[in-house]
């Protein structure tokens, strides 16, 4: 009797005709009958019913015959056989097969074999029948698909072969290492494909969802990029080139730090070119993500699908590709495991492609030099970042506020994007007076946790200060160097002295006079315990000013062109020679400061156009500076004791005066005799001047 259940719960019988056809094929034409029907009944009552079969299910009045319920499942086939030209697959599905044969030129036999294999994946009754036929080498798979589907073998096998459209196109794969059931040795492009062929009636690209989309809407626009314009002034015509001669293999490699944006720029190029734009889909359909393996046949489908067509695709976060392997147990990147179909498609794929990733490291060598432009997309300059503020950030900041926070070289325009929408949306309960604080607070919270340093603080307590060359103590006119330095643009200068003696302040007030912008580095921005991370941070700083038109100021020089002759590290002689080079190749203006000039590589100080010695104050700048900051705190005139107690003073910088000046928030200063007190515990506190600092 008929004890053996389906697995499934479902009450419904009903199916298509043409998948009702193909289950007669499997029990009769390829004998897993046997497996439906033994001498105690039927094993499915589902599979029975739909068939027609159902009054062979007990109870009924008659015991069982076996012979007789094969005689009626040979004629129920014979029957259905008969009207087999009659039978058509369902109108949404056969909708949907036209629309992807018309896509990427499926044949006759690629379209039957898709329906059967979409069917396969949506009818749960044909799985289980199907299950019947055991394991199957990929031999047996094109046998058993020419007897259902009633197709020459042959046709199946090319059909289904590497270089044909259902495999090219990324539409099907066949696992043809190992031996599987039906359905699990024949796969589809996504887990989502299936259902959507069968129940969306909508155009393709909606079918292909989980594999690959249309871009969204850009929120930047080129211009926003002008800080790697000479980049876009070759990619725009190649692109258009590559399009009106149809030339194959276009491939761009971009990569930048997270929020540099990358995306964006893809989708503002493809704006500018009045081409569709579609990506490679990094999560499928439900949200989770997608390996490597996936990507690519994602990739093969997206070709294939805008092969015909004016297109760009874009396939970001490559490292899911190039840089999934498993370096430390030499597990090869999914990319290296397929390392010639990767070389081949990226000489023949028909549709430009725009490869976006965070960094090059991982990346084969033998791949980077088979993509036609490598480059780079760094943090904008400084101009461009306040431009991207003042758009982003419209009504949320003051003009100064944006000002400040563009001197961050680290805000990149995703960081901006992303912290300006959020405060948008809660803008009416912040408030006026909160909006520009949960701006900012934002801002740094993602900086920080991106590893980099906050946002500067506006410091409401701090004192006024106007910088006068007269309080400089230099060994050169300052204000003729200004002028020089005007005209050329170009220099390298080393400002040398006792800490204090106001090096960084000319820097500052240098760049003011050129009307440049200032990139300040020290030593603790620079320097990392990871080998070769020191020379790259320095490359990256004669980068950033250059891109800014800035005048560069590297603080603490010493610390980077130390006297080879007594290294002891290797390290140390390629963080000098790297030095050297920047300087030697950097085309604006640079000036180094340092406290110690004695041990500094002789080389390098000759690589200096001008060393401009920075000395202690001299006694009659000493007393006019006095005087200055007694009047601006209303204190009275200093009396001659005051004056004979300030000349004794040997090594007094401008320094001391603003660090007694700071402690006046906090600790008033009333008199000038505690002006003058103060300003005597700070040089005591830095002990007798050393020696004269000079060269050797």
């Amino acid at each position: 009797m008929a004890r053996n259940r389906s697995k499934h719960t479902s009450n419904t019988t009903a199916v298509d005709p043409i998948v009702r056809l193909w289950l007669l094929r499997i029990l009769v034409t390829l004998g897993r009958h046997r497996e439906f029907m033994t001498s105690k009944g039927v094993s499915n009552d589902v599979l029975a019913e739909t068939l027609g079969l159902g009054h062979w299910i007990e109870p009924h009045p008659h015991a069982f015959d076996l012979r007789a319920v094969r005689i009626e499942l040979r004629k129920l086939h014979r029957q259905a056989e008969a009207q087999n030209a009659q039978i058509q697959s369902p109108l949404i599905l056969t909708r949907n097969v036209q629309r992807l044969s018309d896509l990427v030129g499926l044949g006759a036999t690629d379209c039957r074999i898709l329906e059967f294999i979409v069917s396969l994946h949506t009818e749960h009754l044909l799985d289980e029948v199907t299950d019947w036929l055991g394991k199957l080498t990929s031999i047996r798979l094109f046998q058993t698909l020419s007897v259902i589907l009633d197709l020459p073998e042959a046709e199946v096998r090319s059909a289904l072969s590497s270089q044909g459209a259902l495999a090219r196109s990324g539409l099907v794969s066949i696992d043809r290492n190992n031996s599987y059931s039906l359905l699990a040795k024949l796969d589809l492009i996504s887990g989502s494909f299936a259902d959507l062929m069968s129940t969306s009636d909508a155009d393709p690209i909606s079918l292909l969802k989980g594999t690959v989309s249309v871009a969204a809407s850009t929120t930047l626009n080129l211009s926003d990029y002008s800080h790697i314009q000479a980049s876009l002034d070759i990619l725009r015509p190649y692109l258009r080139h590559a399009w009106e001669s149809g030339k194959p293999g276009v491939n761009i490699f971009l990569h930048g730090a997270p929020g540099t944006g990358k995306s964006q720029l893809a989708r503002a190029l493809a704006e500018e070119l009045a081409s569709p734009l579609f990506e490679v889909a990094s999560e499928d359909s439900e949200g989770e993500p997608i390996n490597g393996e996936f990507r690519l046949r994602a990739f093969r489908a997206a070709q294939s699908f805008f092969a015909q067509r004016q297109a760009l695709i874009v396939f970001d976060e490559v490292e899911d590709v190039f840089n999934d392997g498993g370096g430390l147990f030499g597990r090869k990147s999914t990319a290296q495991l397929r390392k010639a179909w990767i070389n081949r498609m990226l000489e023949e794929n028909p549709v430009p492609t725009l490869w976006l990733s965070n960094s090059l490291e991982g990346l084969d060598p033998a791949f980077i030099r088979r993509f036609d432009m490598v480059f780079e997309l760094p943090v904008p300059s400084k101009l461009q970042r306040e431009r991207i503020l003042s758009e982003q950030c419209a009504g949320l900041l003051d003009a100064a506020s944006i000002s400040r926070i563009a001197e961050s070289a680290d805000l990149a325009p995703a960081i901006v994007t992303k912290a300006s929408s959020v405060v948008r949306t809660i803008q009416d309960q912040l408030g006026e007076n909160g909006v520009a604080t949960a701006l900012e607070r934002l801002l740094t919270n993602t900086l920080e946790a991106q590893g980099h340093k906050p946002l500067k603080l506006e410091n409401s307590q701090a004192l006024p200060a106007v910088y006068d060359s007269k309080f400089i103590n230099a060994d050169a006119d300052l204000q003729q160097l200004a002028s020089g330095l005007s005209n050329a643009r170009s220099g390298r200068i080393c400002l040398y002295g006792p800490p204090g003696t106001g090096k960084t302040a000319y820097g500052r007030w240098l760049a003011i006079q050129l009307d440049m912008p200032l990139v300040i580095k020290r030593a603790s921005d620079l320097l990392s315990p990871f080998v070769g991370v020191n020379e790259k941070n320095i490359s990256l700083a004669f980068q950033q000013a250059e891109q800014d038109g800035a005048v560069l100021m590297i603080d603490e020089i010493d610390s980077f062109l130390q006297d080879r002759r007594g290294a002891q590290r290797g390290w140390e002689v390629g963080l000098v020679n790297e030095m050297l080079v920047q300087m030697e190749t950097f085309p604006g203006v640079f000036i180094a400061s340092t406290n110690m000039m004695d041990g500094l590589d002789q080389a390098a100080l000759r690589r200096f156009d001008l060393k401009v010695k920075f000395d202690y104050l001299s006694f009659e700048q000493a007393q006019a500076l006095l005087c200055r900051h007694g009047e601006q705190l209303k204190l009275s005139a200093p009396s001659h004791g005051l004056l004979a107690r300030l000349r004794r003073l040997s090594n007094l910088t401008p320094g001391d005066f603003a660090a007694v000046l700071r402690q006046h928030r906090f600790r008033p200063i009333e008199s000038v005799a505690v002006l003058v007190a103060a300003i005597e515990a700070e040089c005591v506190m830095k002990g007798a001047p050393k020696n004269s600092i000079g060269f050797i």
